[in-house]
């Protein structure tokens, strides 16, 4: 019986002709393409009238003289950017990997990220200097064989599948709120007093509230009012402006404490039933560069808990 090979071709076009393309309507010009390309105007043409031929379908047209893109020319367009950027980026990805130095490739929640982690960076890379660092950010949790992130700071339980978990801290959980809205009332507050102001949500944490309400013995149900923010930073930024009440971490407001932008409403403080882990692939475990950052990150945890 003869074998035949079900492999189906790629419909694919090539790639020097989707560089020229693409480079054709940055400039919108044959020309200024073909200088940015060190080849021939003619040879600019060719290769776009050898992609049309391809596509069956126009990409451009002279309008009074002027080069536009057609609609399929600008649905192309598009797909095509997106196409070269992710080639190049994937590019340089490879042509920087070194082994167990080259790119590590941090997902961050946001907050923790731009107000604990990065201001400490600078010491990891004095101490790696080989390991280049790439960061992005990620407020849920998410699947590591189909995202780009090498690890990733979760906040939560260590409930990962397929992971490895490090415990790195926990947080106290302070209402605050702008100096604005506590002018006309007795200090401190009592907790029952709570129900008169306006209670900023967290959309990622929305048992905050409710967590801090239960440990004053008072009803949950009253937490779950109030506008929702996708994240931290947007709610320190709305509580400074006197929109509510916070329940922030005190770790992440220090900077709005000592200023006095912001200040405890209460002087009940909660410590959160989660905490902030560095989670990356078991698969993984043993490769360089993870193992030196997690080792680096463990140590920086450890000397502020005892600073």
């Amino acid at each position: 019986m003869k074998t035949h090979d079900l492999t189906m071709r790629r419909i694919v076009p090539s790639l020097t002709a989707l560089q020229f393309f693409e480079a054709a309507v940055r400039h919108m010009s044959f020309t200024s393409a073909a200088n940015e390309l060190h080849v021939t105007q003619s040879a600019v043409s060719r290769q776009i009238r050898l992609l049309e031929d391809f596509l069956g379908q126009a990409l451009f047209q002279r309008v009074k003289q002027r080069l536009v893109l057609t609609p399929a020319g600008d649905l192309y367009a598009k797909a095509v950017r997106d196409l070269i950027d992710r080639a190049e980026a994937a590019t340089l990805q490879v042509m920087a990997y070194n082994g167990e130095a080259g790119i590590l490739k941090i997902a961050l929640l946001p907050t923790f990220g731009s107000r604990w982690l990065i201001p400490r960076l600078g010491d990891f890379s004095r101490q790696h200097p080989d390991i280049q660092l790439e960061l992005s950010t990620e407020v849920r949790p998410f699947d590591f064989a189909n995202h780009h992130a090498d690890v990733a700071i979760h906040f939560g339980l260590p409930t990962w599948p397929g992971a490895v978990c490090h415990r790195l801290m926990g947080e106290s959980m302070i209402p605050v709120c702008a100096p604005s809205l506590l002018a006309d009332r007795p200090l401190p507050l009592q907790p029952a007093d709570l129900q008169d102001f306006t209670l900023l949500q967290l959309t990622t944490r929305p048992q905050a509230w409710p967590e801090w309400l239960e440990a004053q013995q008072l009803s949950q149900q009253t937490g779950v009012r109030g506008p929702r923010f996708e994240q931290f930073h947007m709610v320190i930024q709305a509580a400074i402006a006197g929109f509510g009440m916070a329940v922030l971490p005190e770790f992440l407001i220090q900077e709005e404490l000592s200023s006095g932008r912001l200040v405890k409403a209460f002087d009940q403080t909660v410590e959160s039933r989660h905490a902030y882990y560095l989670v990356y692939p078991e698969a993984r475990a043993d490769i360089g560069k993870i193992k030196a950052f997690k080792d680096w990150l463990l140590a920086c945890c450890a000397a502020d808990h005892t600073a």
